[in-house]
């Protein structure tokens, strides 16, 4: 019987990768994922997972347009929440160009804060926005808000969760950001985290490298020195 769970259980992971990826290939293609089950943060805590009942504190959601940093364009800002579902994953709220959105276990609903700045912020890119009414499809405009990051910028958070782009997908509908570093899960159109699928834990990519003369970042390779 063990031995039979444990061939399911095989089976199980690596019938869960989106389509077309070796199980491994998650976060960090150029080396295996841990053999690290699941992360206490994937595991079903009623309040870490779902929240059902959280909401985030209105003290903490600025209000569209205020602050004082200056606007920013159109190609850096997330104007369209869409709650859709993708193979194997099935709920997923997407960007107006189809990518995946993340939360992140490191950050607070209530009341909401993002805690994912510098090189963090590079390879989870922060779903920002300058008036807090981006277009809804399948999101309820109730639970969506924004809060103030430590650059002053506005990023928008679902049932006060900060929401991320994953720099590691390269294309629409993917979530290579899975469970990587046992912290970052796709985020559910109510705000839980969706488990429906846990590859095994993996490494986020690296950062992409500084304008600095260098060639650009290969975002493939690891990311083993960071935390995030």
């Amino acid at each position: 019987m063990v031995v039979s769970a444990a061939i399911a259980a095989a089976f199980a992971v690596t019938g869960c990768a989106p389509a077309g990826y070796n199980a491994a290939d998650y976060g960090n293609a150029a080396e295996p994922a841990s053999n690290t089950a699941a992360s206490p943060g994937a595991t079903a805590d009623p309040a870490a997972t779902s929240d059902p009942a959280a909401e985030a504190d209105p003290d903490a959601t600025a209000p569209p347009g205020s602050g004082t940093t200056a606007a920013l364009s159109d190609d850096q800002v997330t104007n369209k929440l869409t709650g859709t579902a993708v193979k194997r994953m099935g709920e997923v709220v997407e960007n107006e160009d189809g990518f995946v959105l993340y939360r992140f276990d490191g950050d607070a609903n209530n009341p909401a804060k993002s805690n994912c700045n510098g090189d963090c912020a590079k390879v989870w890119e922060p779903a920002l926005t300058n008036d807090g009414k981006p277009a809804l499809k399948g999101v309820a405009a109730s639970v969506v808000g924004t809060v103030t990051r430590a650059d002053g910028t506005k990023q928008l958070t679902i049932k006060g969760w900060p929401v991320y782009h994953y720099i590691g997908d390269k294309e629409p509908g993917q979530w290579k950001g899975q469970n990587v570093s046992g912290k970052w899960f796709v985020i559910k159109p109510d705000g839980a985290k969706n488990l429906t699928c846990l590859p095994n834990i993996s490494k986020p990519v690296a950062p992409p490298a500084d304008d600095s003369g260098s060639d650009s970042a290969d975002t493939g390779s690891s990311g083993s020195d960071y935390s995030y």
